[in-house]
């Protein structure tokens, strides 16, 4: 696929061979937005955030331990932020599951999955999967913006491939955080079609050494203490939309993942980084258990959908000094399901 860049006169795109760090960046074109366009990752600095997207590896999302707040000094502690899987719904693969790619095979009742059955739809899992995706960066008088996509190219049994993916992530000036979209452009009929991510993503820790609690808005806040053996995603802390449904329960008017940053060398307490869901209703499930990392799933959609469909989420994810704040800026944009942005600026759309 070619590659294609828009560019505004306002900022330019500097070349990786100058060798400038973003550290650096950030000192010389302070209150700017720049660009750095390496072979392997679009290196980013706005006024308030340092960023990476990883072209090839492990790919999809903000890249792993890249996403720094220049206010407190503290980065992201995972693999990543709205990082991307497959295309699932509900059900065992267990009758055709020797007919299945081997990273398509969706093994359940267990401890990293835990019981409930579920089946890929369409692969491959895109973060270690695609290995190499061709972003496309956006410049706006106030944002840097990147679009990335992927067709997925394995599908299950009697279903088609050639599903889409696209992957919206807006970094606007003057903010702790970026806004982003993903959305499935379906080739396939499912009456309960999800897409899964890890939203904001999952926590690398020792002992809890990295964060010192989490925050879940369906749940409350849940000490580190919590998480220092394993346990299944159906065990404890899981949200399920239809378990709330079932007992009558307003959904939670709020979808909120959040954990507080330490230093795992001195234990100072860092910003909470959270990742909002801006539609609550479109969860369908979320994880938050411990299998060596904190491992923070999120699906949404478990609607149903036909092909020539399609479904989207938007969400905020980035740095906050409170809940109080946290909660300030999702109601702001409470109910957003989808993000378009060129040139001209970005919106978030219910």
């Amino acid at each position: 696929m070619e590659r294609r860049q828009t560019v505004s006169l306002r900022y330019s795109l500097l070349p990786a061979a100058l060798g400038l760090a973003l550290v650096a960046l950030s000192g010389v074109l302070a209150g700017e937005l720049a660009v750095v366009d390496e072979p392997a990752r679009i290196r980013i600095s706005t006024d308030r955030l340092q960023a990476a997207i990883s072209k090839q590896g492990y790919v999809t999302g903000v890249a792993a331990g890249s996403l720094v707040d220049k206010q407190s000094g503290f980065r992201d502690a995972g693999y990543g932020l709205d990082i991307v899987d497959w295309i699932m719904e509900p059900g065992s693969d267990e009758a055709y599951r020797d007919q299945l790619p081997q990273e398509m095979v969706y093994q359940f009742g267990n401890p990293y999955h835990g019981k409930r059955p579920k089946r890929s739809i369409e692969g491959p899992q895109i973060c270690t999967q695609a290995k190499q995706l061709t972003p496309e960066v956006i410049r706006g008088n106030d944002f840097v913006a990147v679009k990335q996509s992927f067709q997925y190219r394995t599908a299950a049994p009697g279903k088609k491939t050639g599903s889409t993916w696209t992957q919206s992530i807006v970094f606007p000036a003057g903010k702790r955080y970026f806004i982003s979209m993903d959305r499935i452009d379906a080739v396939n009929d499912s009456e309960a079609m999800f897409l899964r991510i890890d939203m904001p993503g999952h926590i690398k820790h020792r002992q809890g050494d990295t964060f010192s609690e989490i925050y879940l808005s369906y749940h409350g806040r849940i000490p580190s203490s919590e998480f220092l053996t394993d346990f299944a995603p159906d065990e404890k802390f899981n949200y399920r939309r239809d378990r709330w449904e079932s007992k009558s329960q307003p959904l939670p008017e709020r979808m909120i993942r959040a954990y507080r940053l330490r230093d795992p060398e001195t234990g100072r307490e860092g910003p909470w980084l959270a990742g909002m869901t801006l539609d609550p209703s479109i969860v369908s499930e979320g994880w938050c258990h411990q299998r060596g990392y904190v491992c923070l799933i999120e699906e949404f959609g478990e609607r149903p959908i036909r092909a020539g469909e399609s479904f989207s989420a938007a969400f905020i994810v980035g740095y906050f000094d409170s809940l109080e704040e946290m909660h300030q800026v999702y109601d702001q944009h409470r109910g957003a399901k989808a993000l378009q942005v060129n040139e001209q600026g970005w919106m978030l759309k219910r």
